[in-house]
């Protein structure tokens, strides 16, 4: 009992240093202890709940991210509206807005505005009790959002518990904005471009897709962030003004934007407008205007409401920055997956911070609904101020005599014929009305194609994935045309003599290359799955696999159903698994690697085989245990967990409320088992 107490008290005090550390770290960007030191508390506090289920609470810093797939999103009524705001697009409507909507109002009172940062991002209501993290909804209607959650409890700079001066606030809903930072945004794109899936036009639709995600794992994965910026329902007044209601949100615990600016009156509101028109690029997350508040919240009270937006508050909204330039020529470029795209090469120009000197086409329809030809005159702007891209061509200006681009029917690195896959459009007819019936996608599928190769290795050894260092593009371009790397496992076949033969290479830079090869040799298993390019499998899926199977040798050997059932695989990526590695070219490649010494880290720790090759199915509420303890307990024992029952179910372990799963099972007389026996299985 002491030693219960002794350990309960321990993890008390982990969860408040870690909570601390992440208020100084997140909210006033003032850390205290290194990252390290930080992951030694974090690690400490894991082992610790993991020995000890019975203390696991709630709002520990270790449960942000829910082990099980959502099955869908409750809605939840709002007790205040969340209401919309009115927007204008120039100085004189901000005039106009003061004159007519504040000054007649108020007449002698003297008033004062709030300038902040219009962020680009989804806004949410989230309800904290007595200081702790309830629920957290979308906007939706202004009425009913939807309860997102679970997804929110893994943005990590938003607190799952508030200061103690918090707690004794019965009732407090924050409102605010979460966004998605531009590295994250690129990154993202880049991870779904490896996965051959469209690109996010920009952070703001990102951000609104990874909270509508049913996987709180791939959610926690996306680095989403928050700020807050109101109140809705409080059970007590916190301040009398705006300003201050920030600044005791501040000391609760929750992160506010620190650019926020007080103005005496509508021409300091245009000065703060003009100077962020300009400074917006330099901030590392994106906004699309300002918005203007009265300050003082009974002059607020006396303002009032119209039936969709408060009469004191209005956004201030930048205009989209363009600009024009001309299309110098066209290249098609050739990816890892074999997949052709077009991009243009422009005259340079500067646009919203940085020089432009090319923008994707995306693809060969894109190409073919702007009809860019070489020599045209187009507009350009950045997709959510980050991705360069032709959004209209001048027509007018067109050079006399041009035409339009030709696609290519070979690759044009290789020569090889191209193949061209087209498919259905699916969506809405609105959202596909502009564009053909059909998708067109030009793929290079000879197995040799050099640039293909190349393209596969510079992916390889990326820092994502294998991450051998000094290895770049012009010395894997060497190494393939020179002839002594045709494969992933050539690369450990190399020796310093080799990389001294080449063009501009001396002998340091060869050994620190071969160095790094090396290196790569000990590399995490979910980096070797990913570096290997398996169609539809990026860093995320690789992680699941390396979790779920724990060595190469089993994903190896893992049959398609085995693949499908894994928890956020599914059938498509299940068949490119399974096709990959029973490919005889492929599986001699990975034994080549092996052979030289490429040993991927192992990442099953402890397990057991009491359960091995027994394949269970959970439903209904358990009594001791979460339904993530329990599947930590299969798989640490070498069980596997399915998500329906089928034939090749071994047992179906059912708690109270079980549901449709439990007349399945008695249907195809699969084996059913209570906690209890569960439990003696283990023993």
């Amino acid at each position: 009992m002491a030693d219960n107490v002794k350990k309960q008290t321990r993890i008390e005090l982990l969860r408040s240093q870690i909570r601390e550390h992440d208020r100084l770290y997140y909210v006033l960007n003032q850390p205290e202890i290194s990252d390290q030191k930080y992951d030694e508390l974090f690690a400490e506090l894991k082992k610790l709940e993991e020995e000890n289920p019975q203390f696991i609470t709630a709002d520990s810093p270790t449960q942000r991210v829910s082990g099980q797939p959502l099955d869908g999103f409750k809605s939840v009524k709002h007790s205040v509206p969340m209401l919309s705001i009115d927007n204008t697009y120039s100085a004189e409507d901000l005039r106009k807005f003061d004159k007519d909507k504040i000054c007649k109002q108020l007449g002698d009172e003297n008033y004062e505005y709030i300038v902040e940062l219009k962020l680009d991002g989804v806004a949410i209501n989230l309800r904290y009790e007595n200081g702790l993290l309830k629920t957290a909804a979308t906007r939706g209607d202004g009425k009913t959002g939807d309860d997102v959650t679970a997804n929110v409890r893994t943005i990590k700079n938003i607190p799952l518990v508030l200061s103690v001066e918090a707690k004794s606030i019965s009732v407090l809903e924050v409102r605010g904005e979460i966004y998605m930072p531009n590295a994250s945004f690129a990154e993202l794109n880049r991870l779904r471009a490896e996965n051959e899936q469209p690109n996010f036009a920009n952070p703001r639709n990102a951000t609104a897709g990874s909270l509508k995600l049913l996987a709180p794992k791939i959610t926690a994965k996306r680095n989403l962030a928050f700020f807050a910026y109101a109140t809705g329902e409080i059970s007590e007044p916190l301040a009398e003004s705006h300003q201050q209601t920030l600044e005791k949100l501040k000391t609760f615990g929750l992160p506010v934007n620190p650019n926020i600016e007080k103005a005496e009156n509508i021409e300091q509101v245009i000065e703060i407008c003009n100077r962020w028109n300009k400074k917006r690029f330099e901030l590392n997350y994106q906004i699309d205007g300002m918005v203007i508040k009265i300050n003082q919240l009974d002059l607020r009270e006396k303002l009032g409401f119209t039936g969709r937006a408060p009469k004191w508050c209005i956004a201030y909204k930048f205009p989209a920055e363009r600009a024009e330039t001309i299309v110098e020529s066209i290249d098609v470029q050739v990816g890892k997956s074999g997949i052709l795209t077009p991009v243009a090469n422009l005259t340079p120009v500067q646009l919203a911070g940085t020089v432009v000197k090319r923008a994707s086409l995306h693809n060969f329809d894109e190409l073919d609904r702007l009809d860019v030809r070489c020599g045209d005159t187009v507009l350009i702007e950045k997709a959510g101020e980050i991705i360069p891209q032709i959004i209209e061509v001048k027509k007018e200006l067109r050079p006399k005599n041009t035409k339009p681009f030709e696609k290519p029917k070979i690759c044009p690195d290789c020569g090889e014929k191209i193949q061209i896959i087209e498919k259905k459009r699916t969506g809405k007819k609105e959202e596909i009305a502009h564009k053909s019936e059909f998708t067109h996608t030009y793929v290079c599928v000879n197995k040799n194609c050099t640039t293909l190769l190349k393209e596969k290795l510079n992916y390889f050894v990326g820092r994502g994935q294998m991450d051998i260092e000094n290895l770049g593009e012009a010395l894997i371009e060497q190494l393939v045309d020179s002839g002594l790397v045709s494969n992933f496992a050539d690369l450990y076949k190399l020796k310093k003599e080799d990389l001294l033969a080449l063009e501009r290479i001396a002998e340091k830079s060869a050994a620190n290359v071969i160095e790094a090869i090396e290196k790569s040799k000990n590399c995490p298993l979910s980096k070797f799955i990913a570096a290997l390019g398996i169609k539809h499998v990026g860093s995320q899926s690789a992680e699941i696999l390396a979790e779920e199977f724990g060595s190469l040798e089993e994903i190896k050997n893992a049959d398609i159903e085995t693949l499908k059932n894994t928890d956020q695989i599914g059938q498509i990526m299940a068949d490119s698994i399974y096709e990959y590695f029973h490919n005889e070219k492929n599986a001699a490649v990975i034994d080549q690697m092996l052979t030289a010494g490429v040993k991927p880290k192992q990442t099953k720790t402890n397990r057991s085989d009491k359960l091995a090759g027994k394949i269970f199915v959970i439903t209904g509420t358990l009594e001791k245990f979460t339904r993530q303890q329990i599947e930590k307990l299969i798989k640490e024992n070498s069980g596997k967990v399915a998500k329906s029952v089928s034939k090749k179910t071994d047992f179906v372990l059912a708690g109270t409320e079980a549901g449709s799963k439990f007349e399945k099972a008695k249907k195809l007389s699969v084996k059913i088992i209570s906690e209890k026996e569960f439990l003696e299985m283990i023993r």
